[in-house]
């Protein structure tokens, strides 16, 4: 039973950071100069990245997170309200805002340097209360344990369900260590390297196994050009890739894939459906500049009605 008024389809809890992107024909080794093609700057960073892609989608988005009083600080948010984003629950921390220097070359392949920042600074009472209580779905990202544990439980408490993405990095923490946060998601999405960091399991589907023994009701293993590997409750599937054109950036995939899975579900979508509608999504952002260059969700419907063949 949902408790409150629940106008926020998603709130996410994580990183707000700034991405500063160059493209260049090939990566330089050692002592090697490469040309830059193009360069950008735009907001970045998991929470960032999936409050607006549900913006793009049709949803109804805000962003738990800490940034800095600097310029790339008042950029972030500048970016995320112009996306529509509820920035209530950003949080001003006293050091700089994190960035990520992100290479792309021509094959879509990135190349990623990153600088946290203050990000990591965002403590379990800066959460923000108000705002996860009229989230339908909380997801959070890639976020220090002890936060992550408060937000997790903080929107059980008002009838929310849960997605978490460990990222790499805490991945490498393993599911020993996040065993108390794992028991308080609804959702797990992760890569094949982070299932790996998570269980020490070389089989993924195994690992998805050990990972919902824990309690929660969907393991999602992203797979990238091979499609993804679902275990849930009621079935366990393998869905291939849907094909693309050309791959420009895959910078934010995941995340895509993250707001297409939510919102699906916020649209009532039934499970299987939804994780369809999140490949349509995932795969139309790779064809794209920009961490967060999500489809809308006509342009999303109108890709599964030309590349998805129902079983």
């Amino acid at each position: 039973m949902l408790s409150g008024h629940k106008d926020l389809d998603v709130v996410t809890v994580g990183h707000v950071l700034m991405d500063i992107r160059f493209v260049v024909d090939r990566f330089a080794g050692p002592d090697e100069e490469a040309a830059i093609k193009h360069q950008a700057r735009n907001v970045g960073g998991c929470a960032a990245n999936v409050a607006i892609g549900v913006r793009k989608l049709g949803g109804r988005s805000g962003v738990v997170a800490k940034i800095g009083l600097d310029s790339f600080g008042r950029t972030a948010i500048e970016e995320l309200m112009r996306a529509g984003v509820d920035v209530s629950g950003i949080r001003i921390g006293m050091g700089p805002t994190g960035f990520s220097i992100v290479i792309i070359d021509s094959r879509g392949k990135i190349a990623i340097y990153g600088f946290k920042g203050v990000a990591e600074e965002l403590h379990p009472n800066e959460v923000d209360e108000g705002l996860i209580s009229r989230a339908k779905y909380v997801h959070i990202a890639s976020l220090r344990v002890d936060t992550s544990i408060a937000a997790a439980k903080l929107a059980r408490s008002h009838g929310a369900k849960v997605s978490w993405d460990p990222g790499r990095r805490l991945s490498q923490l393993g599911l020993e260590k996040l065993a108390d946060l794992v028991k308080n998601v609804d959702i797990v999405l992760v890569n094949e390297e982070e299932c790996f960091n998570l269980t020490h399991v070389e089989d993924y589907k195994e690992g998805a196994r050990k990972i919902k023994s824990l309690g929660p009701s969907l393991v999602v293993v992203k797979r990238g050009a091979k499609g993804i590997y679902a275990l849930a409750n009621e079935f366990e599937l393998e869905m291939p890739a849907l094909p693309v054109e050309r791959v420009v950036d895959t910078t934010g995939a995941g995340d895509a894939f993250a707001s297409g899975l939510l919102m699906g579900l916020c649209r009532g979508y039934r499970l299987k459906r939804a994780l369809v509608y999140a490949l349509a999504v995932a795969s139309l952002k790779v064809t794209r500049l920009g961490s967060h260059a999500v489809p809308s969700h006509e342009e999303t419907i109108r890709y599964l009605w030309e590349h998805y063949e129902p079983e």
